[in-house]
């Protein structure tokens, strides 16, 4: 990433916010609000931040504890039954609002990943593959990644046949099939499965 858009949003203190979990068939969608601290600048690690999704698992875990010790950060939810009551598009954005309540009255630039759904202030900037162009939304995206795999790995405990552990959620060959052969659980996604020749 390019030290210009390092020092832009940490010296100007832009709030970065992403959210995991959109395309999951089960497990909630997962947002991540983030105020990196200027102090982050004097540690060489800073310039490894990048998208989560092109981060190994070591090296994700390593780099979150790393921006959790050097930010200010706040986690917001939006469980399956609400994406189911109210689809998956309205519930990212509450589990980005409610992510973003920590920092609520605020005067901070806010960077969102993605294309404009909603707006929390006069300064709130929408940007696709935001994760790629703004330190600040992929330190967001690194935490809410963290957060949401390690709560489906605990979740994987309870249901084990289903490799959440592996595949988080998401609509693997084997998760699938092992919808097909044991069901849903209380934490799928209904309306994600109602088209069952997708299995």
């Amino acid at each position: 990433m390019l030290v210009k858009l390092l020092l832009d949003d940490i010296k100007n203190q832009v709030i970065g916010i992403d959210e995991v979990g959109r395309g999951a068939f089960c497990g909630p969608v997962v947002s991540c609000s983030i105020l990196l601290k200027k102090k982050i600048l004097n540690n060489n690690l800073v310039s490894q931040i990048s998208d989560s999704k092109k981060l190994n698992i070591k090296k994700r875990i390593v780099l979150s504890k790393f921006i959790k010790e050097h930010s200010s950060y706040s986690i917001g939810i939006a469980n399956n039954i609400e994406i189911d009551q109210m689809n998956i598009l309205r519930a990212t954005n509450l589990s980005m609002i409610r992510a973003y309540e920590k920092f609520k009255g605020t005067d901070n630039s806010i960077k969102v990943d993605g294309l404009k759904t909603f707006s929390l202030n006069e300064k709130t900037t929408f940007i696709k593959n935001g994760d790629q162009k703004s330190i600040s939304i992929a330190a967001a995206s690194i935490i809410a990644k963290t957060w949401r795999d390690r709560l489906m790995t605990l979740y994987s405990k309870v249901y084990p046949m289903y490799g959440w552990d592996r595949n988080k959620g998401y609509g693997t060959h084997e998760h699938r099939n092992a919808i097909k052969k044991f069901g849903i659980t209380k934490i799928h996604r209904i309306s994600f499965l109602s088209n069952l020749r997708r299995f």
